[in-house]
């Protein structure tokens, strides 16, 4: 079973799963919070804006997402930008529910999806404006081949925007990356990761070709998003617990254990890169 597969375990659960602790569009990923007022929903509403402006997101644009998750950003991308959006993903819950979503909100012709893993799939070369990888890079080995293949789908000028969590450095990574809170995550959570030094995201991504725009922190966001995947996990823990016994701890665990390392041992980055030519 290959890395990104082992994933499923996580992401190819009970998809009730993901309603009692995520928002309301299942985004799995850092939300963006610009007042203290901000809820989980609107923090994620500002992050895909942020997202979209950073791939330069147009009517008529295409867009791959690989590790497309639920879906938020390809519907989101189609609904509010009028792109064409590709999404990528190796869980099969997820494209039945991105399928259903899109049908309901008249998207059909405007989203669509691959099953598997973005390793088993070869795109035609320069037939994408923008491609996205939002938290997904962390279960995919081949660094360096990943972000060769995405460079050879753009087309020139095409944007890539990568955001993921990271050790804070090297000297971190070897510190902590097999300590039992981590191996719990990285394990018994996901089946498989590898979080990177932001450096060999930079590395991997320059020796592609690509150029680096920009690399925005998103560390603060992503510790108060999880606050409140926390508090929706304690809100639900009966639900939860419903669908599998202990889940709740055991999600509870895994969040508080993210959320612990922010700023001294792990960071959470968003690169946006482009394709010169």
């Amino acid at each position: 079973m290959s890395a990104e597969a082992k994933t499923n375990q996580h992401y190819d659960q009970d998809p009730r799963v993901f309603e009692l602790y995520l928002d309301r569009t299942r985004k799995y990923s850092a939300g963006i919070y610009r007042t203290d007022e901000d809820t989980l929903d609107q923090a994620q509403q500002n992050k895909l804006h942020f997202v979209a402006d950073r791939l330069g997101a147009e009517p008529g644009k295409r867009i791959l997402d690989i590790g497309c998750g639920w879906g938020s950003l390809i519907l989101f991308m189609a609904a509010e930008y009028d792109a064409r959006t590709v999404g990528i993903s190796p869980a099969p819950n997820q494209h039945a529910y991105i399928a259903e979503r899109a049908a309901a909100a008249g998207l059909t012709e405007k989203v669509s999806t691959l099953v598997g893993e973005f390793e088993e799939h070869l795109p035609e070369p320069r037939s994408f404006d923008a491609v996205s990888m939002l938290g997904s890079i962390v279960h995919m080995p081949d660094l360096d081949g990943v972000f060769r293949k995405a460079y050879a789908a753009l087309k020139p000028r095409g944007r890539m925007y990568v955001s993921e969590s990271c050790y804070r450095n090297a000297a971190k990574r070897a510190e902590f990356a097999e300590r039992e809170n981590s191996v719990f995550v990285r394990d018994s959570i996901f089946g498989w990761g590898d979080m990177r030094p932001l450096s060999d995201l930079v590395r991997g991504a320059e020796n592609a070709g690509f150029t680096v725009v920009a690399v925005d922190d998103l560390t603060q966001d992503y510790w108060r998003t999880i606050e409140d995947w926390l508090a929706n996990v304690e809100r639900n823990a009966d639900r939860l617990n419903a669908i599998e016994p202990g889940l709740s701890d055991q999600l509870s665990r895994y969040l508080k254990t993210a959320n612990a390392g922010w700023g001294f041992t792990t960071k959470h980055y968003a690169l946006t890169l482009q394709k010169s030519r």
